[in-house]
């Protein structure tokens, strides 16, 4: 798993470039969520090079952000500078010395996943005052009548190419299994984000130290034109797992979609922030 995150590393300026920032209702909504105002203090886990980072800082909060990939943490420097209070520490989390702070909130986007979650989850409720608010954010793909046409094309494709990737790929579900899923899963936030993103990061341990976790979901239809689809895959971790044959293929792949259906590709997508409070 390490591997293969440091593959984001090596794609830094591709990954600022393409990766989309998250909408402001859905940030508005989660910093309404965590009770946080102007100059406190939070913590980010894994910020990339700042998609996250600047829509808090704008907010007033005082950002400590953890990053391990160097170039990325460099990125995210240069584009947040002047931009409020920042501390970048360049570490994996489960390492980062945050010198024994406490924080009002934790966020973590599209990241939790490369964190251990053996001690990612302990370390994160550690970090939270006493009911601090633990918040993590991502896109969820959805199951979709209008796009599930230009969806199954898609995967068709992967399927193809890559059989294995397409096996591991987060299931599309529409909306309203989405937000019930979730809402099942309420008692453990580790299980909860295990079910909405398809990863292994549930953990027993984890119930107790949180509350009833809580979702929302900004749903919207994105389209892209196959370069541009192309230009966002090669940025996502299953491209690191393929061998160059299949990058080609699936990019020739993409790109004869595109020419088929004469515009761009659609696709159905939830911006979704899922959150619980550390219990005292």
């Amino acid at each position: 798993m390490r591997l293969t995150a440091t593959f984001f590393n090596e794609v830094a300026t591709e990954y600022d470039r393409h990766r989309p920032t998250y909408p402001d209702v859905l940030i508005d909504g989660a910093c309404k969520r965590a009770a946080l105002e102007t100059g406190d203090r939070v913590l980010e886990i894994g910020c990339g090079t700042g998609q996250l980072t600047g829509s808090l800082m704008q907010r007033g909060l005082q950002i400590t952000a953890v990053e391990p990939g160097a170039r990325l943490a460099d990125i995210a420097a240069q584009r947040l500078h002047g931009l409020g209070n920042l501390e970048l520490i360049n570490a994996r989390f489960e390492d980062a010395d945050l010198g024994g702070e406490k924080f009002r909130a934790v966020f973590c986007a599209s990241a939790i996943h490369w964190v251990d979650p053996d001690m990612g989850w302990q370390r994160a409720a550690q970090a939270l005052v006493p009911g601090g608010t633990l918040t993590l954010i991502q896109y969820a793909g959805l199951d979709d009548p209008e796009t599930a046409d230009d969806q199954q094309a898609f995967m068709n494709s992967l399927r193809a190419i890559a059989s294995e990737e397409a096996a591991s790929w987060p299931r599309y579900r529409d909306l309203r299994t989405t937000l019930a899923g979730v809402h099942e899963r309420r008692g453990n936030i580790s299980e909860a984000w295990s079910w909405l993103g398809g990863y292994d990061l549930g953990r027993d341990y984890v119930a107790p130290l949180f509350d009833d976790a809580e979702i929302m979901a900004e749903p919207a239809q994105v389209e892209h034109t196959a370069a541009e689809l192309s230009a966002l895959l090669a940025t996502m971790a299953c491209w690191a797992r393929l061998s160059p044959e299949q990058r080609v293929a699936l990019q020739n792949a993409t790109h004869a979609l595109g020419d088929r259906l004469g515009r761009p590709i659609r696709s159905s997508t939830a911006a979704c922030f899922v959150s619980a409070r550390r219990q005292p």
